[in-house]
């Protein structure tokens, strides 16, 4: 290497010195994660020139035995990492190590409060790869070259942390990157053989390139005895340096497959569980699918990074290979190793090949199996449902061949607990469902408390009837395209005609049917009161407690989703909602009592508390409390 020239001193992003502030200040509960995490980095680069060499194997510039090494100086207190993987070139150095490149970051930084444990927990949730290194370095030197380019094309990297760093051009023999940790007083201690060796079998394994440190002992003569005060030094593999995927599961222990995780989705947690599955015969290929125990911050950036790690025979082809995963799956991480893909696959290639999509089946089905497992497992589950239950209820509408595994792995809040929690399954409704009963009933609002006041529950409570309280933005597009489950078909109470079947018995439904009859003069009243603002009036036995309620006809929008299309500039055509009188409640036989003027006000009183009950909007609110401070002061 040569004198450093062309150097330059540049400025952090803003979010990168946040970041390092807080590794800085130790912020990690586990600081000896430093090394997996440049590990991993390393083995990724080593990975990316394995591609890069398909077509051109000259990239290899004559090396192409990859390795990660790993040097220490204790006398120093440094510790060096190198692999000869692609390697970066100036633009890059300063683009990967200057920002941080990764949709979320405002979102990751909004949830910082400085509260020390929860904030560690967030940055090992983030992922923020080569800056852990500063949680036991006070001073960082990288040295990179970009495989392929002139000797002089190295760069030279360096910081200490502070909010700046330097980038100068220098000459560099070999391709690859070599990090330097100049460590802090108190992580010299991480500069010791023994330790770093313990730390690789830990946290890299599994890692499939192998990562050498060297090993000092005497030469040997001809007869293999040692020759006393000659030291040579080898390199010794000090990792398995096998890909754990392709190992037989009877000989994996469960950390591994931990760490191997933490690897392949730079999560600091555990996963929650994890389906490991080799498959032979037409198709070929062995996939490691995870779910994972937190989410990810751009878990709802339906156009972000996701998939799968894809290997062809071993080869590492790319990253977030989303086209092997259905989208609602997007949590799911892992690797998916085939033989049945060419080894210069592209992702325009993927999108036409028959192949990945008899892939994607089966992955989708494996994954899917593999949460019915852990829904076996209330706790587990309900960890998963919190986190990614949302995502989940996109899977109707996209996968409509897997459309009833889907049902059955959703949760929600009924009337059986009347809790805001998501824990009742498609399957307990069922089981709990009363005699002759044959629809399974919802009702969607915004917000749990407006699901368990609505009025349309009175009935249903009465008669001990459960109904599912939807309570999600997504939940009525999610029932839009959720008919039926188990041949039972749903039924939003909230709109059109109610039939509650068996539940009722004939003398009932007489009775409904004479009082509807005995009050035609004062639905019709009612009706040339409202004039266009309803579709309609009618008597209605849904209601025990309440005057009045508003039911939209059976495949209208409701109110949730016509908010949410609005919002999203969507014009909504206008929709006239059913008023439904009881005719039983007070205000009722006070209303049909009413003349004139005072008949109307009470008429427009009883339709504006309905559709605010039901969430809805009053076109004019000042109004509606005009007419009722008169009713009030009558």
């Amino acid at each position: 290497m040569t004198t450093a020239t062309h150097e330059e001193t540049l400025g952090f992003q803003t979010e990168v010195k946040q970041l390092l502030h807080l590794m800085i200040n130790s912020l990690y509960s586990n600081r000896e994660i430093f090394l997996r995490e440049l590990v991993s980095n390393a083995a990724d680069a080593c990975d990316k020139l394995r591609y890069e060499a398909l077509d051109n194997d000259a990239i290899f510039e004559g090396d192409s035995e990859l390795r990660i090494e790993i040097e220490h100086d204790q006398q120093a207190g440094t510790i060096t990492l190198r692999d000869n993987g692609i390697g970066m070139n100036r633009d890059e150095v300063i683009e990967n190590l200057g920002t941080i490149a990764r949709s979320g970051t405002s979102e990751f930084l909004k949830q910082l409060s400085g509260e020390q444990q929860k904030d560690a927990k967030l940055i090992g949730q983030f992922g923020v790869g080569f800056y852990s290194g500063f949680i036991v370095a006070d001073d960082v030197t990288v040295r990179t070259r970009k495989a392929g380019t002139d000797h002089s094309e190295g760069v030279e990297w360096r910081s200490q942390g502070e909010g700046e760093f330097s980038v100068a051009d220098v000459e560099l023999e070999r391709h690859g990157t070599e990090i330097i940790l100049h460590l802090k007083e108190d992580a010299k201690d991480f500069a010791d053989d023994f330790r770093i060796q313990n730390l690789v079998r830990k946290y890299s394994d599994h890692i499939d390139v192998p990562v050498r440190m060297p090993k000092t002992e005497n030469a040997r003569d001809d007869e293999g005895n040692e020759i006393e005060g000659s030291e040579v030094t080898t390199w010794e593999t000090v990792n398995e340096a096998t890909a754990l995927w392709v190992r037989p599961k009877t000989d994996i222990e469960d950390e591994e497959y931990k760490a191997f995780y933490k690897h392949v989705a730079h999560d600091f947690s555990d996963p929650l569980t994890w389906s490991h599955n080799k498959v032979e015969g037409k198709l070929e290929y062995t996939s490691l699918l995870y779910v994972p125990g937190r989410a990810p911050f751009d878990l709802y950036e339906r156009d972000g990074a996701r998939g799968v790690k894809l290997y062809v025979q071993r080869v590492f082809i790319m990253d977030d290979a989303e086209q092997f995963l259905p989208l609602y799956l997007r949590f799911i991480k892992g690797v998916l190793d085939t033989r049945d893909l060419s080894l210069n696959v592209s992702r325009e290639l993927l999108q036409q090949d028959p192949q990945v999509d008899k892939i994607k089946s089966a992955l989708t089905k494996r994954s899917l199996d593999m949460l019915k497992k852990l829904a076996k497992d209330d706790e587990a589950y309900q960890t998963f449902w919190n986190t990614f239950g949302s995502v989940l209820k996109e899977g109707p509408a996209e996968d409509h061949a897997n459309r009833e595994k889907i049902a059955g792995l959703l949760r929600f809040s009924t009337t059986h607990t009347d809790s805001a929690t998501q824990d009742q399954s498609l399957a307990d409704y069922i089981g709990r469902m009363k005699e002759g009963q044959e629809k399974i009933y919802y009702i969607v609002a915004d917000g749990f408390n407006a699901t368990k006041s609505s009025p349309h529950l009175e009935i249903f409570r009465k008669k001990g009837v459960e109904v599912l309280l939807l309570h999600d933005r997504i939940d009525e597009w999610l029932m839009s395209h959720l008919t039926e489950f188990e041949g039972k078909s749903f039924v939003d109470v909230a709109k059109g005609d109610l039939d509650l079947g068996e539940v009722e018995d004939e003398d009932e439904k007489k009775a409904q049917e004479e009082t509807a009859k005995a009050k035609e003069d004062l639905v019709k009243r009612v009706q040339d009161a409202l004039g266009g603002d309803v579709q309609e009036v009618r008597v209605t036995h849904r209601l025990t407690d309440s005057p009045a309620c508003v039911v939209l006809p059976e495949h209208e929008m409701g109110y949730q989703m016509r908010r949410i299309m609005e919002a999203a500039g969507q014009p909504m055509p206008e929709v006239k909602p059913i008023l439904e009188l009881n005719p039983e409640h007070a205000l009722v036989t006070r209303l049909e009592g009413a003349e004139g003027e005072g008949f109307g006000d009470l008429a427009r009183i009883l339709l504006d508390q309905a559709v605010i009950a039901e969430g809805g909007h009053l076109d004019d609110p000042a109004a509606y409390v005009k007419r009722l401070n008169t009713l009030l002061s009558a």
